[in-house]
Order: structure tokens, then sequence, then C-alpha cells
């Protein structure tokens, strides 16, 4: 079955939003996309609140609404997920509203009024050329990750080898006398990257069995204001930083039924960033509160901030934000990636806020789409 096919087949789980303040043109379109599941928002705003939610796979948004225009409910829309398929609707001809529109990345446009005919011709291809894109994409990327991959476990372990290969050499050759203070802080120093050595090391096994679970879930109840303090405490990064404060608002919920070791590694990574990039003295708020139905976890941190062009890019594969431009950030750069899957695979949503010098705030959003095994 080629990728077409197979994602025609599977047509059914596919999510429109459908972006317009007149309640009738909604519905239309409703109508028109009987084969896909169809959401409604009046304007920009509600639509962000929705998309935040997840499983949104295109979205069809009018250009004139109150609140939030389309044109930038479309530019913020990408910068959250570039590979987003959103269709412009619009009754203005003007090229200044078509060339905004390019600009922020649409994929599509059609006129009114609506040929309901024509606007499912072009959600259909639309996403028929997504797929397509993705597939070719990861094609593509495999033998350069491969090498990235490659290239950063030989960087990250070249550095600490290098500290200890020199220092024994120093030793052996009589340099160093063992029982000066000057030999004592290079022990230190050499029994510090033999502990980093150990912690890339621990991490690889932890990136190999997150890997070779793939997509399978196992759900089980699992009580996320229980398990949230049991990461904390466990965190690394927490645990070498006690200028940091850690500060737990965390409602007692219902229990969901996740994958507790997938969901609790994507709140781990997230945790742990948090600790990481937060200079003592500092603070790291952890939140988890019940709105809408579904379950809210925010974590915020004191630290330095992500620049604004950096943000679509830190869900990448081997990306690490380094705000002080060292080179030297440590880990490898996939525990946000696959912190974004996992939570992807429960239906739910990550995103991120910040600014320079104004801290990070990270929202994960988990829907309640099944109840508690008894």
């Amino acid at each position: 079955m080629d990728v077409v096919t197979k994602f025609q087949a599977d047509r059914s789980t596919k999510s429109i939003l459908v972006v317009d303040d007149e309640g009738v043109i909604r519905d239309l379109c409703a109508r028109a996309l009987k084969g896909y599941r169809v959401l409604q928002a009046a304007d920009g705003e509600e639509a962000l609140q929705l998309f935040e939610k997840g499983g949104i796979d295109v979205i069809l948004t009018d250009v004139m609404m109150p609140k939030l225009n389309g044109i930038e409910l479309l530019r913020r829309l990408k910068e959250l997920e570039p590979t987003l398929v959103v269709i412009v609707m619009t009754g203005y001809a003007e090229k200044e509203i078509i060339l905004n529109a390019l600009k922020a990345d649409a994929d599509d446009f059609i006129t009114k009024p609506l040929n309901l005919l024509q606007l499912k011709t072009a959600v259909d291809k639309a996403l028929d050329k997504k797929a397509l894109k993705e597939e070719i994409a990861n094609l593509k990327s495999m033998d350069r990750l491969k090498s990235n991959f490659l290239s950063l476990i030989s960087h990250k372990f070249r550095t600490p080898l290098t500290a200890i290969s020199l220092f024994l050499q120093n030793l052996t050759s009589g340099i160093y006398d063992p029982d000066d203070e000057e030999s004592r802080r290079n022990l230190e120093l050499i029994y510090g990257e033999s502990r980093y050595l150990e912690t890339l090391v621990s991490e690889l096994l932890a990136f190999s069995r997150v890997m070779a679970a793939g997509e399978t879930i196992r759900r089980e109840p699992c009580s996320l204001h229980e398990i949230i303090p049991r990461i904390v405490a466990a965190s690394r990064d927490a645990t070498i930083k006690p200028g940091v404060t850690a500060i737990l608002d965390l409602d007692p919920l219902p229990p969901l039924t996740l994958d507790r070791q997938k969901i609790s590694f994507a709140i781990g990574q997230v945790i742990d960033n948090a600790f990481k990039f937060t200079p003592e003295p500092g603070s790291v708020v952890v939140s988890l509160k019940q709105q809408d139905g579904d379950c809210r976890l925010i974590v915020e941190d004191t630290g330095p901030g992500i620049a604004r062009e950096e943000l679509p890019k830190i869900f990448e594969k081997f990306y690490q934000v380094d705000p002080e431009g060292t080179g030297q950030i440590r880990g490898f750069g996939l525990g946000l990636f696959y912190a974004r899957e996992f939570v992807k695979l429960h239906g739910g949503a990550i995103s991120v806020e910040s600014e320079p010098g104004q801290g990070t705030r990270v929202t994960i959003v988990i829907p309640r789409t099944a109840p508690a095994v008894p």
C-alpha cells in the first residue's frame, strides 16, 4: 500500500478545524467535509485554544475576524507546528492580503463565496501533499540523522575523555604529586568528568529503550499529582542545584489511563530542562490543574529564556538551546523531541512560551479521553 493510499484509508481520523466568525459558513464547511472529524471556532483566539488540545491536522480560516485575524492566527500556528496545513478562506482579492498570507506560509487559498466541492478537494489534496512531503522528508533525513548522531556522540564523549586522558598521562609521567592541593583539585575535576561520562551512557541507554518501545501504548491508571513529585526528586539537574527552588502546585486530579513510562519520560525531560537552564538562585514552578476537562501541566522557570527564532526548533532531533553560546550544553538534544512524540501518542499537545531574560513556560495538555481502569 503506497503512502497516499494508506493515508486515504485513514482519512476519518484526520481533524479539520474551521475558523470563521460566521456560523453559517462553519456549518456549510462541516457538511462538505463529512469524511473528516470537523471542529469549529468563531475567532482566532478560540482556534488557538482548540489547537493547543492537540490532534488538529488542517485548519480552514477566514481572514477578517474579531479578536485575532486569520493572518496572525496563521503566523502563530506555523510557529507552533510548521508542518500544519492551513488553508485561507477570503472574500478579498487584495494583493496585500494574499502576499501576507503567503509570507506566513499559507498552504492554499479558497475564495468566497465558497464552492463546496472545491473546498473538499483542496483539503484532500493538501493533506495528501503533506503526507507525501513528510514521508520523503523522513526518508531523506535518515542518513543525515545517523551522521549527526555519530558526530554528536563523538563530540560529547571526546571532551571528558580528553581531560581524563591528559591528567592520567601527566600523573604517570610524574608531573603531578598526588599529595599536593592542585593534584587533589584535578582529581575532583576528573571524578566529575567520569561521572558525566556515566550520565551520558545512562542517557544513551534510556534513549535506546525509548526508541525500542516505539509507538506502543501500554495504558494503566496514573495519578499525575503523585508521579510528578517523584520525577522532581529523581531529577539529577534538580539535585545538583540546591539553590533552585522547586515549587509544586498540584491539584489531586482523578487518575488517567496513560502509558506510565512514556508520560513520565516526557514530563521528566521538561522538568530536567527547567532546572538545567535555571541559574542559582532561582525557581522552577510545576503546576497541575484541570481545565475544560483536560489535564494541564505547566512548568515555569526563571532561566535565561529562549530567543523567538529558536522556539520552533527546540523539538527537533539533536537541537540544543545554548543561551550563553558556549557550545558546551550537556546532553544529546533528544529529550524534547521524544517528549512531544509521547505526549502526542496520548492525544495531547506540548507548547513553549519564552522571551530572553524572562524565563520559559512549557505547557503539556493531556485529554481525559479514556476512563481509568478500575
